[in-house]
């Protein structure tokens, strides 16, 4: 199925690679990236969870951290900083098991940086997160990973109470953008790190 998911996105202009663990993804993430150069990141958790983050912040990297940000002001103009940046760090909801890349987001930084903007994205991804097809990655990024991303935040949702997707139009809903990303025109710029081992939501 891995190798099916590598070939499925190879047809797409992205760049597959496959990493048995963690220490196996960092290496080869840090492998596409040079030195001196400008990274920024959305609020991935699998990016943390192999080490990536951290990597990034001791090493010969100028980084755009919108986590340093003390006001709402601050953290928008760190964001569009990062549309500029030569890598944008990231993982993705739900992949399928041919390629696309299925994308919920709440303010749309992170969509928007995944479509257009940075020189690289570099993708993080962990195997719960390989679906059958289209329709089975929308229902996971939508059931699964916008349930428990709310469930982190301070925000007021039903999903967050109820624990599954209610289609809601709340206030605070995270389900605002919609983004499936079929084919990359650029052959270079997509790279999807695909880790042999459960890693965010």
């Amino acid at each position: 199925m891995l190798n099916e998911v590598i070939k499925g996105l190879k047809s797409r202009n992205i760049n597959g690679y496959f990493a048995e663990n963690k220490k196996e993804a960092l290496e080869i993430a840090l492998s596409l990236m040079e030195k001196g150069k400008t990274v920024g990141w959305g609020g991935s958790m699998s990016v943390r969870e192999i080490g990536l983050y951290d990597e990034i912040l001791k090493g010969d990297f100028i980084t755009f951290n919108r986590d340093t940000c003390e006001t709402a002001e601050q953290k928008r103009e760190m964001e569009l900083k990062t549309l500029g940046a030569d890598y944008f760090l990231c993982s993705c909801n739900a992949v399928t098991k041919d390629g696309i890349l299925i994308n919920i987001d709440g303010f749309a930084n992170r969509v928007a940086a995944i479509a257009y903007g940075p020189k690289k994205v570099i993708m993080i991804v962990g195997i719960n997160k390989i679906c059958e097809d289209f329709d089975s990655a929308l229902l996971r990024a939508r059931q699964t990973a916008a349930v428990r991303n709310a469930q982190r935040f301070p925000i007021n949702t039903p999903c967050k109470k109820m624990g599954n997707c209610a289609d809601c139009k709340s206030p605070d809903t995270i389900c605002c953008q919609f983004l499936a990303t079929r084919f990359s025109r650029d052959k270079d710029r997509m790279h999807l790190i695909l880790v042999n081992e459960d890693l965010g939501f």
